[in-house]
C-alpha cells in the first residue's frame, strides 16, 4: 500500500489545511500544461493521495491499514481523484453507472488485556464487541418491509449528473454524483424503520479470539470480516485486536526471555544447594553451585515465552541476590568471627572494582544496546 502522506510530503498528523495546501502546490507543478504528459503517473498518485487524506472517514480507514481508494475500499462523492484524472488525462470520460448502495464496512480496532501466562502459552478468549451488523428487519435492503427502491427521477437511474465547475485548475466539465439519490441511481421512498434506511444496526456480540503464544503489547490479531458491516448490508470490514500485556508480580519480560530475582542466604550461596522455584511451568529445580556470587545468572532453558513466529520458547534467567544476615545473636556472631579468622578476613584490605549496576539495570542496558 502506498504511503499517501509521503506522496503529499506531509506528516502523519498533518491538519486538513496542511494537506490541502500541499495538494494545491503539487497539482500546479504537475498540471499537464506545465509539466507535460510525462507527469501523468505522478499527478495520478498525488490526486489519489489527496482524495483519501482529505476525507476524515477515508483517512481513518487508511490509518487502520486499509486503502479506501482500492476496489471496494471507499465511497464515491466529491470532486476527487477520478474526476480530476479523467478530465485532464482521460478526455472527460463518464462514469459507467450508479454506485452500489451496498458497500464494504470499515475496519474496527479493540484492545485486549492478557496475562503473562496467556502470552507465554497462548489462550482462547471471549471478547465482547460493539459493531454494526446487518439489519434484521430489512436484511440490508434499507427499505421498509413490503417496499422496494425507486428509480431516481433526477438522473433517471444513471447516478450522475454533469455540471461545469470552477476550480484553481480552471473551468472544467465534471461528472458528479446525483444529489437527489447520492449517486445510487435509486431512492428509498419508505426507509426501514429499524435501521432508518442504513441497512445495518449497531449490536453487541461475543466473538472468540485465539491468542497465539508469543504476543506482546502492541501485537495486532486480524479477524477477517469481523468488523463493521457496510452501508446497505455490505460485507463487513476486518476486526483488529490489539494486545496489551499486564505486568507480572514476579517475572519481567524482555523479548521472549523471562527474568526474575532469587534471594538466597549467604550460607546457601557459599555452600551450594538445590532450590525449588515456582515458574509458569510449575516448580523447577535451581542448582545453586558452591561459591555462587551476587548477580550471577542461572539460565533455565525453554521456560520463557513461546516464539510468535515459529516453534520453541525463550529462556528463564534467574538472577541471584545474596542476603547478608542481620540481627545475629552471640553464638552466630562468634561462629562468623571464627570463620573470618580461619579465612584470614578479620581485617580485610579494601579493594576497589568497577561499578556493578543492579540486576535489572544491567538488563535495561543490555536490552537498550540491542535496540541501538
Amino acid at each position: 500500500m502506498s504511503d499517501y502522506y509521503e506522496t503529499l510530503g506531509v506528516a502523519r498528523d498533518a491538519s486538513q489545511d496542511q494537506i490541502k495546501k500541499a495538494y494545491r502546490r503539487l497539482a500546479r507543478e504537475l498540471h499537464p500544461d506545465v509539466a507535460g504528459p510525462d507527469a501523468e503517473d505522478r499527478f495520478k498518485d498525488v490526486s489519489r493521495a489527496y482524495e483519501v487524506l482529505s476525507h476524515p472517514d477515508k483517512r481513518q480507514q487508511y490509518d487502520l491499514g486499509s486503502d479506501p481508494s482500492a476496489p471496494g475500499g471507499g465511497q464515491g462523492g466529491g470532486f476527487g481523484f477520478q474526476d480530476i484524472f479523467e478530465t485532464f488525462f482521460g478526455g472527460g470520460a463518464q462514469q459507467s453507472g450508479p454506485v452500489p448502495r451496498s458497500r464494504r464496512g470499515q475496519d474496527a480496532l479493540v484492545r485486549l488485556d492478557v496475562e503473562l501466562a496467556e502470552a507465554t502459552f497462548g489462550a482462547r478468549r471471549e471478547l465482547q464487541v460493539d459493531t454494526a451488523v446487518v439489519c434484521g428487519t430489512c436484511s440490508g435492503s434499507c427499505c421498509a418491509p413490503g417496499t422496494s427502491p425507486r428509480t431516481c427521477e433526477t438522473c433517471h437511474g444513471r447516478g450522475t449528473v454533469q455540471r461545469v465547475a470552477r476550480s484553481f485548475l480552471g473551468q472544467v466539465m465534471t461528472t458528479q454524483p446525483c444529489a437527489a439519490c447520492q449517486g445510487f441511481g435509486t431512492v428509498i421512498p419508505e426507509p426501514c424503520p429499524e435501521c432508518s434506511g442504513e441497512g445495518r444496526v449497531r449490536s453487541r456480540r461475543t466473538i472468540t479470539v485465539n491468542v497465539p503464544a508469543g504476543v506482546d503489547t502492541g501485537t495486532r490479531i486480524k479477524l477477517t470480516s469481523q468488523g463493521e458491516v457496510g452501508p446497505g448490508g455490505g460485507p463487513a470490514g476486518d476486526l483488529y485486536v490489539e494486545i496489551r500485556e499486564r505486568n507480572h508480580e514476579t517475572f519481567v519480560r524482555r523479548g521472549d526471555d523471562l527474568h526474575c530475582t532469587l534471594q538466597v542466604p549467604m550460607t546457601a550461596a557459599a555452600l551450594g544447594t538445590v532450590l525449588q522455584l515456582e515458574t509458569l511451568d510449575g516448580e523447577q529445580e535451581v542448582d545453586l553451585r558452591p561459591g555462587t556470587q551476587p548477580g550471577q545468572v542461572i539460565t533455565l532453558k525453554g521456560l520463557g515465552v513461546g516464539h510468535l513466529h515459529g516453534g520453541g520458547r525463550g529462556d528463564l534467567d534467574v538472577h541471584v541476590e545474596i542476603q547478608v544476615p542481620t540481627g545475629l545473636d552471640e553464638e552466630q556472631e562468634e561462629l562468623l568471627r571464627s570463620l573470618a579468622r580461619a579465612r584470614g578476613e578479620e581485617r580485610p584490605e579494601p579493594r576497589l572494582s568497577a561499578a556493578h549496576p543492579s540486576v535489572f539495570g544491567r538488563l535495561r542496558d543490555k536490552f537498550a544496546g540491542r535496540q541501538g
